[in-house]
């Protein structure tokens, strides 16, 4: 293990750099102390120099007598002493010759009693040991449960206790090894079991080395389950595994800095620079195929790292492991990069659709459906892509397209907060715009309008019913709901205006006079164009409820009141003028009421063809109007 040469082992307890130096008793010792300190020493280190060891097992000083490990320590501690006033006194005497004999016995017993404790309590030293020791089985009463529960409180307790005398033995150790100038071994030791404990933790953990080719290879489910383990990975290597390591480094190596900072970089450097790799590459790799959906993934990434920044800067706060700390920032570096070309293109998926679906009955396009789905799930990580978009010229460039009428804001404003709201708003807009562009292959001018109601009014609701509320504001939900109603109004005007244009004609102030073959004749033309208006809009379909019932009164209560003074004032008048087969009031107001209640519900398409709903969307292709273009991103009605 060492030179037995007086001047090797001379050489090491005359260095500082590897021993500290200890306190030298002001009063010198006499020569018949030191001969007793030393024959007290030889007594328990050669008893113990024979190591007990026969073919199958090694004997244990620390696992077979705890007091007389502890009074191994105190005789090598009072040898050093001993020898310190030898080399100071009398660096040439034989005592000082057999001392170093001795302490060298001495410290190849401790090296292999340090590494017998750490092999033999190594699930014990572990940091995941008692947090894995919960109850796992299934219990059948409140007693067996009451039982299960003490055994698990009991069993924890225990593991408990013996960590924590095995961290104390292990700490005498090391402080009695330092003292003696034999740190480098001690560390040595402590290095090879405890790497070993990290790394097989990480590579149980689904962690391992990828190379950015062989990331790019991968399929995406298998890259995507990668990504998930990981996140897990970094849950438990934060909060037990690289902490505890950190934790048992402070307080075995308490008596030396530079060896807690060695000991902790050697053993963790490794495993934490390949889980803080990961998303670096993965990163990489995505940037060059961005995918709308693979975004969310690469988020969760993005806030496993920053919620766990603050450990990860206190765990790897010394400089030597300064790399951890950088591989960690340019992670999230790579990842904001990432996650920014996928919101660009998202908005380029949004622009670049061309297909030439016609969604019946003018409901929700599926378009709309998934592009809010997207939307509203990214608001669920506002907080992470307000960081992302802080300062991100992408960010600045949104803003510059954006109406300067769009919001209520300063356009000073460059908070954090205010960038977010820019690029939602900018991501929304995209949509309206295209769907602005696709409410023109409806060739009846009112289905225009009542798609872009419907599809508006969908935009609404979800951006009211999740996080897109706190993100774009109420002034931003209440101009659009206004404009929801603007829609609507002009669908009404558009679809129901020749019928509604009818009853000035027949209310009660312009008809007193009116004959009863006048009121027929009156009664017929809007029966007939009633009943035309009806069948051009039974395909009509609104699925919000709210706007459902808002249109279907805005329509009655133009029809209803008028109507109603109408018949009231003239059915005796032309039932009595009226013969047999020539019956012309078909509708009482209660009819006609009947018949606006069930407007919008889509009665009117053919079976087997379906409309949008927020659920499923099942559309029929239709060719585009003769003679119109479809614009890019035009925003005439937005």
């Amino acid at each position: 293990m060492r030179s037995k040469s007086g001047f090797s082992f001379f050489s090491k307890m005359t260095s500082s750099r590897k021993r500290p130096s200890l306190s030298i008793p002001s009063k010198s010792y006499e020569s018949s102390d030191i001969n007793k300190t030393i024959d007290n020493a030889a007594e328990i280190i050669e008893k113990w120099n024979t190591e007990y060891v026969s073919s199958n097992k090694f004997y244990s000083l620390f696992c077979e007598s705890k007091r007389e490990a502890k009074k191994f320590v105190k005789r090598v501690k009072e040898l050093q002493n001993a020898m310190d006033m030898l080399i100071r006194e009398d660096p040439n005497s034989e005592n000082l010759l057999r001392a170093q004999n001795l302490m060298q016995i001495a410290m190849k017993r401790l090296q292999k009693e340090f590494l017998q404790i750490l092999s033999m309590n190594r699930a014990h030293l572990d940091p995941e040991s008692v947090s894995s020791r919960s109850p796992t089985s299934v219990v059948s009463n409140d007693d067996d449960i009451w039982h299960e529960s003490r055994s698990a409180s009991d069993s924890i307790i225990e593991v408990e206790e013996v960590s924590k005398n095995s961290r104390t033995e292990l700490k005498s150790i090391a402080d009695c090894m330092i003292a003696a100038g034999y740190a480098k071994e001690c560390a040595s030791t402590y290095k090879s079991i405890r790497k070993s404990i990290v790394d097989e933790s990480i590579y149980r953990l689904g962690v391992e080395k990828i190379s950015s080719s062989k990331a790019k290879k991968m399929p995406c489910e298998v890259v995507e389950l990668k990504m998930n383990r990981w996140i897990e990975a970094v849950k438990v290597s934060m909060k037990t595994l690289f902490n505890g390591e950190k934790s048992l480094c402070d307080d075995i190596f308490e008596s030396s800095v530079s060896l807690r900072e060695s000991c902790f970089r050697d053993i963790s450097k490794e495993g934490a620079l390949l889980l803080f790799g990961f998303p670096e590459t993965i990163a990489l790799r995505d940037k060059k195929n961005p995918n709308p959906e693979k975004i969310f993934p690469l988020l969760d990434m993005y806030c496993t790292i920053t919620e766990n920044l603050l450990a990860i800067e206190s765990i790897f706060s010394f400089p030597s492991i300064s790399i951890v700390r950088t591989q960690a920032h340019s992670s999230l570096s790579r990842l904001s990069e990432s996650i920014l070309s996928h919101l660009v293109d998202f908005e380029s998926e949004i622009r670049k659709d061309s297909s030439k679906t016609v969604v019946r009955g003018g409901g929700v396009h599926p378009m709309t459906i998934s592009a809010m789905n997207h939307i509203s799930r990214l608001a669920e990580y506002s907080t992470a892509l307000t960081d992302i978009l802080k300062g991100s010229s992408s960010s600045s460039s949104a803003k510059s397209l954006l109406p300067k009428s769009y919001f209520n804001v300063s356009e000073s404003e460059e908070s954090p907060a205010s960038e977010l709201k820019v690029r939602f708003a900018w991501m929304i807009l995209v949509l309206l715009c295209k769907i602005d562009g696709k409410a023109e292959m409806y060739k009846d001018f009112s289905m225009q309008y009542l798609f872009l109601a419907n599809n508006l009014q969908h935009v609404v609701s979800r951006a009211r019913s999740t996080n897109v509320k706190d993100v774009l504001g109420d002034d931003w939900i209440a101009k659009h709901s206004e404009k929801v109603r603007q829609f609507a109004r002009s669908y009404e005007r558009l679809a129901w205006g020749p019928l509604a244009s009818m009853c000035p004609a027949i209310s009660t102030s312009e008809a007193v006079e009116m004959s009863p073959e006048e009121a027929m004749m009156q009664f017929k033309k809007f029966n007939e164009t009633f009943e035309n208006t009806c069948e051009a809009q039974s395909e009509c379909i609104v699925l919000d409820p709210k706007l459902l019932d808002e249109m279907r009164i805005s329509i009655g209560r133009k029809l209803l009141p008028v109507y109603r003074d109408f018949y009231n004032a003239h059915r005796n008048a032309v039932m009595l003028a009226g013969t047999e087969g020539e019956w012309n009031v078909r509708y009482t107001p209660e009819d006609i009421g009947n018949h606006l209640s069930e407007l919008f519900s889509g009665k009117g398409i053919l079976e087997n063809q379906y409309v949008c709903t927020p659920d499923f969307c099942l559309v029929t292709t239709a060719t585009p109007t003769p003679g119109r273009k479809t614009r890019s991103l035009s925003c005439r009605r937005f």
